[in-house]
């Protein structure tokens, strides 16, 4: 249990934090540790600040122990923190950049984010990359054959219908409009 923390305070930065405490435009986060080191400074206790300015016993240590490290300006900025996870190196956002502008997968017609899993990536990073590369392989411009073992067939009739239509073929369009009142 922490016993007699005590914060002296210049009149200067007595003045600085009153004023931040004071002015309805300073952010809460700012307001709120001013007073927890203005009520530090006055003697107040931990139980007692806890109540003032309703945050918990380790907010009010941890930015009373800020204050003493680096004074009134440390209160007006965040600590810094170590990101959450390491961000892909260049070496594996090449590898990737690379596998999808030059190979196609095996047993498809293009690559997707559920493909490029297999290269132990997360799909959200896949995506990031391609975003970031203006990669649309979705989007490939070239003709894809369907797995359809009838797909031959199909296609002779349809084009057939297009190069040799039956007379007085009548082909029919139907637009769906939708308005907004």
């Amino acid at each position: 249990m922490r016993t007699g923390v005590t914060v002296q305070l210049s009149p200067e930065d007595r003045v600085r934090l009153n004023k931040r405490v004071a002015n309805r435009n300073t952010p809460k986060k700012h307001a709120w540790r001013a007073e927890i080191v203005l009520l530090t400074a006055d003697g107040v206790g931990t139980m007692e600040i806890m109540r003032r300015t309703g945050q918990s016993k380790p907010t009010v240590w941890r930015w009373q122990g800020w204050f003493s490290e680096v004074g009134v300006d440390g209160l007006l900025r965040d600590k810094t923190r170590p990101p959450g996870k390491k961000p892909l190196s260049a070496v594996v956002v090449r590898q990737v950049v690379t596998k999808t502008t030059t190979e196609r997968p095996a047993d498809a017609t293009h690559w997707s984010a559920r493909w490029q899993r297999r290269s132990e990536i997360a799909v959200s990073s896949v995506q990031k990359i391609w975003k970031a590369h203006g990669l649309k392989p979705h989007l490939v411009r070239t003709f894809k054959l369907s797995n359809d073992p009838n797909f031959e067939a199909k296609l002779v009739d349809i084009v057939g219908l297009y190069l040799n239509p039956p007379e007085k073929a009548l082909v029919l369009s139907v637009v769906r409009a939708t308005w907004l009142l």
